[in-house]
Parts: structure tokens; sequence; C-alpha cells
């Protein structure tokens, strides 16, 4: 006899794990150790630069490396974001705008799992960052669907938020050597 057994975990059992995780439809899924340089510096030069353009934006901010409560079985980790409300301490709606920073162990995660979620959940605009080609892929939502809107290297484009625009020049987050 065979049982098809798979345990389900919920927020409240997330709230006593220790250590980085991320519990996607009552999955567990363990997040990878901190991330390398190149991840961090993309990531980080990301938030500044959604954080310069939202200055005179009162009703949107720019959070980093935040929990999401998307539902009872569902909490994601987005690298960026961008949140057009006023939070409690939880985030418990969704964002308009979330930047994954892809790496080996997370790409699938990035290119699959989450994109159904923020696509289901309505996030109007999904970016993957891909540090090793210096592309990002965007993509925003229309009629429920994510339509691609390009591949960014060093291109400038527009996200319309709800009470402001974000102009995004892509070509400030790859680091330049010298």
């Amino acid at each position: 006899m065979s049982l098809d057994y798979v345990e389900h975990y919920s927020i409240d059992d997330y709230a006593l794990w220790e250590g980085d995780w991320e519990l996607i439809d009552g999955m567990p899924y363990a997040m990878a150790p901190s991330p390398m340089v190149t991840h961090q510096s993309i990531n980080m030069k990301i938030s500044r630069q959604l954080d310069e353009e939202l200055e005179e934006c009162p009703d949107c901010q720019a959070l980093f490396e935040i929990d999401w409560e998307v539902s009872s079985d569902t909490v994601v980790r987005p690298d960026s974001l961008v949140i057009c409300y006023e939070p409690d301490e939880k985030l418990t709606k969704k964002p308009e705008i979330i930047f994954e920073v892809a790496s080996p162990s997370t790409v699938t995660k990035d290119e699959k799992v989450k994109f159904e979620i923020y696509e289901r959940e309505g996030v109007k605009y999904y970016i993957i960052v891909y540090p090793d080609t210096k592309v990002a892929k965007a993509y925003e939502l229309k009629d429920g669907r994510y339509i691609k809107k390009g591949d960014f290297s060093d291109e400038k484009t527009t996200f319309t938020l709800p009470t402001c625009d974000i102009e995004f020049d892509f070509s400030r987050i790859w680091r330049v050597k010298k």
C-alpha cells in the first residue's frame, strides 16, 4: 500500500522556523546562502535607483529583501520591490514592481514559480535580472497575463505606477570594470 503524503505548511509554521526560508503554496524552500557580491551589488543599485526615482512620489516606496505574505501558505522574499500603499509591519498586499536577481540556484524558481505567483497576484511589473549576461527581462501585466516589455541592458524604460512614473536606467545596475 502506498500513501502519497506531502506536508503542507502555513504562515504560522513559517514564523517558527530558524534560518532563511520562503513558503510557496505550503512547501518550504530554503533560501540560498547569503548572495554573492555581484548579486548584492546589482540589487543594491536597483533599490537605490528605485528609491531615488520615488523621492517625489509620496505614495510609493522602494523596499529591499522583505517578506511578502501572499496568502496563508505562501511567503516570498523578492530582492527589490515597490509598493504604493502604507504598509503595516508586514507586507500583505501586492507590490507594484518586483525585481529578482537570478542566480544559478534561484533561476528556475524566479522564471517559473515566482513568475506564476506574481502574475496570479497582479504584480504590475516583474523584472528578472541576469548578472552573467547583463540582461534584465521585464514583464508587464496586461489582462491578467505577463507580456514581455523588453530585454534591457543599457536602455531606459518607464514603469507607470498609480500616482507616479519611474524612469529606470538599466545601464546603472551593472558594475563597470575600469
